[in-house]
């Protein structure tokens, strides 16, 4: 196991680390997605900002996690990248 497996192991073994993780998993879920898409896509923030009408801070708000997007916002990035955004729920 590397340092950091070691180290998430340890700490989601404490159930309010891993409550407040399981609650944040599925934003940054979407996060790491649309990073990798966008990558896949050879396109760079700017020129994704460009294409739905946005400024580039948006897109690197949206990447860092420090904003809360809607479905619509989610969906015109996914577009303008050649990708469809779906949506489901889980148990």
């Amino acid at each position: 196991m590397s340092k950091w497996e070691d180290l998430e192991k340890e700490l989601l073994s404490d159930p309010e680390t891993k409550r407040e993780y399981d609650k944040l998993a599925p934003r940054y879920t979407v996060i790491s997605q649309l990073i990798s898409a966008r990558i896949k896509s050879n396109m760079t923030q700017k020129e994704v900002a460009e294409k739905i009408g946005t400024k580039q801070s948006a897109i690197a708000r949206l990447e860092s996690g420090s904003t809360n997007p809607s479905l619509e916002f989610l969906q015109k990035i996914a577009q303008v990248m050649g990708y469809k955004l779906t949506v489901h729920f889980s148990r």
